[in-house]
């Protein structure tokens, strides 16, 4: 028998609406899987359990009597820990905000509780989100799902492993060079990266800038599909979610919706094992070459192709830590010894650049932009692997060299995600099995600018194929050696960024 917990948010909203599912009981579950799973994996690493079950009290009492109900109704979320939680604690992964409470929700956290969600729990993440180890000195480390001395990706990291271990049905995760990517294919779950603009933001830092999205991470594509709805929205105080006074341009859920038909047989699909930059290992090139000749044949045309993106190494790295410097420099210059590696690397190497260097960045990005637009004339579709390498153990800060080769910095491991971050086109790390470690492989989907509807219905058409398929389909984590491990906590270097 399927415990709640591990059920898809569509039918648990579909049975709850019914009556036949209670929120109390649903949240009940959550409750028992995380009390039960999360301290081999540290996933979640803050609870609000009773105003929780005070609301899906109300949830359950809501469907009694007949009242209206949002698209989330009664659905637990789990919300990562960058983004503030009205009366829980949220510390950005960093010492100086360990004690922070927020007294106002972030726009999409209230916009997932407007329509019906119940925020559960806050997922463990980077400091600051800066880097794709799921580690920080207020909480320590996320293990994998599949091997707990292995990272989770990030900055999303717990986000990822609380859903694959059934922790929650939904949570929220953030993405500048594959944030919610990434770790999504390290765990084996779905992890989308909106258009930029299309969930509004209205803390972002630099707020003409594209590279961070907040977005949906699930179990499935429908999932996904159906908490966009929710995020996606018109907001007057992020400059990239602009509006029309009057007419709504963003947030109906029914834009989102993957199961409308969607003839996979119709679309021209470009393959890539790198963008011709990344520097993506050979273990992954091998299951990615396994993963186009089983998709292949599903589309009209299947080709090996990808964009320009010449450059897109040193413009992200410039636009990157632009956004750096706006964010931390205060804290750089007053209290540096509270920041981690990740952002005072970030931090100094934005202060050796030159406005001349941030123009030459921007104009690189605007040259990958237009060449995007133009490659997605040609195709519908452009298919690659997620992430660059298979898991490695979360101790190491990060990747230091990729099949003997040494890497750029600690984030030029993430290439894949980054050079279509550039670009700010929607993409979706989808899971399709996994690799020659037996860990999870995803590969990244992405599609043409503000296509972000056209993408999830044809990503749900991915799915369904490969749903009869073993060696396709969403691997699941064994949850019975998780709940019999040692508490994550106990490793050496738990609290330790090197």
């Amino acid at each position: 028998m399927t415990d709640l917990c591990d059920m898809s948010a569509v039918d648990l909203r579909r049975l709850i609406g019914r009556g036949d599912v209670s929120p109390v009981e649903l949240m009940d579950s959550c409750l028992d899987r995380i009390a039960r799973i999360n301290p081999a994996v540290n996933a979640v690493v803050a609870l609000d359990t009773e105003r929780a079950r005070a609301a899906a009290r109300r949830a359950e009492a809501a469907v009694r009597v007949g009242e209206p109900l949002g698209p989330l109704h009664g659905i637990p979320v789990g919300i990562k820990d960058t983004e503030d939680t009205a009366g829980l604690r949220t510390t950005y992964g960093s010492p100086i905000h360990a004690d922070n409470v927020p007294a106002r929700d972030l726009g999409v956290v209230a916009r997932l509780r407007e329509a019906g969600a119940i925020v559960l729990a806050k997922t463990n993440t980077p400091e600051f989100a800066a880097g794709a180890n799921t580690r920080n000195t207020v909480y320590g480390a996320t293990g994998n799902a599949f091997d707990p001395t292995r990272s989770a990706a990030g900055s999303s990291g717990g986000s990822a492993v609380a859903l694959a271990c059934g922790m929650v049905p939904l949570a929220s995760g953030s993405d500048t060079g594959g944030s919610l990517r990434n770790p999504a294919a390290y765990a084996g779950i779905v992890g989308m990266r909106p258009s930029s603009g299309l969930v509004p933001n209205e803390r972002r830092g630099l707020g003409w800038a594209n590279l961070p999205v907040n977005g949906p991470m699930a179990r499935t594509v429908g999932d996904a599909a159906l908490m966009l709805g929710a995020m996606a929205n018109d907001d007057p105080r992020d400059p990239l979610a602009y509006t029309l006074p009057g007419e709504p341009v963003r947030g109906r859920a029914d834009r989102y919706d993957p199961h409308r038909a969607l003839d996979l047989g119709a679309l021209r699909v470009a393959f890539t094992e790198d963008f011709g930059f990344a520097p993506t290992e050979q273990h992954v090139r091998r299951v990615f070459r396994h993963r186009v000749a089983s998709l292949s044949p599903l589309f009209a045309t299947a080709e090996t192709a990808t964009p320009d993106c010449a450059g897109a190494d040193e413009a992200f790295a410039i636009l990157r830590a632009a956004q750096f410097l706006a964010l931390h420099l205060d804290n750089y210059r007053t209290r540096p010894h509270l920041l981690g590696p990740n952002v005072r690397t970030n931090v100094e190497e934005g202060l050796g650049y030159t406005l001349a260097d941030y123009a030459r960045a921007a104009s690189v990005q605007t040259a990958i932009y237009r060449t995007f637009v133009d490659f997605f004339r040609r195709y519908d579709l452009l298919i690659s692997p997620t992430i660059t390498l298979s898991p490695r153990p979360w101790t190491e800060l990060y990747p230091t060299e990729i099949d003997g080769a040494a890497t750029r910095s600690y984030f030029h491991w993430l290439a894949l995600a980054y050079g279509v971050t550039l670009a700010g086109h929607p993409a979706i790390s989808l899971p399709l099995g996994v690799d020659e470690a037996g860990l999870p492989f995803g590969v990244q989907v992405v599609a043409r600018r503000g296509g972000d509807a056209d993408l999830l219905a044809a990503a749900a058409a991915i799915e369904a194929h490969c749903a009869g398929r073993p060696e396709l389909t969403r691997p699941r984590p064994d949850l019975a050696g998780l709940a019999g491990r040692a508490p994550i906590a106990r490793s050496p270097g738990f609290f330790d960024l090197g």
